[in-house]
């Protein structure tokens, strides 16, 4: 699957995108981020909070106990304020 970075994330993680394969047990956006946090530390520091951070799965806002089986894209950002 391919993971985008945006914001800070990217900057933390040094890199706006990149191919995954994570392991079966991998299911949720939450075990994701608890992998990615394992693969050294500019993703443990990029994901240190990982209340904060956002994700959406193929476009769409995904909560941490969403799936992600069978997702392409999996986008990770920080909160959006508006103005």
């Amino acid at each position: 699957m391919k993971l985008v970075y945006f914001a800070w994330v990217r900057e933390r993680v040094g890199r706006p995108e990149e191919m995954v394969a994570p392991p079966d047990e991998v299911a949720t956006v939450a075990d994701l981020v608890g992998w990615l946090r394992g693969r050294g530390e500019e993703y443990a520091y990029a994901f240190e909070n990982p209340g904060v951070v956002r994700a959406a799965i193929d476009r769409v806002h995904a909560k941490p106990d969403a799936s992600i089986r069978g997702a392409a894209e999996i986008a990770f950002f920080p909160p959006m304020t508006g103005g």
